[in-house]
């Protein structure tokens, strides 16, 4: 996974990360819409109408005192804390 900043201000993020599909992005958006602070959260992956982009972009818009990398790392810590729950519950279940 290779992540480029394309804007980063107070309010809002907006982020190449490469390598990932559909899947990955709806989890991390799901989180992020989850994520106190958090005003907006979204992803396009859209090649021909917007110059050849192949790889996802993520845009985050927080609510003031919210700093968007700040809700960023939220999310993906809770969406850790639930795949090593589910890990955990395969590896009891099996």
């Amino acid at each position: 996974m290779e992540l480029r900043v394309i804007d980063n201000t107070e309010d809002e993020l907006s982020i190449e990360i490469g390598g990932e599909d559909h899947t990955f992005m709806n989890v991390l958006k799901g989180a992020l819409l989850e994520t106190d602070g958090v005003s907006a959260a979204t992803y396009d992956v859209n090649p021909e109408q917007s110059g050849g982009q192949t790889e996802p972009i993520l845009t985050v818009k927080t609510e003031s005192g919210t700093q968007p990398l700040d809700a960023l790392e939220a999310a993906t810590e809770r969406v850790t804390e639930k795949t090593d729950g589910f890990s955990d519950a395969f590896e009891a279940a099996v």
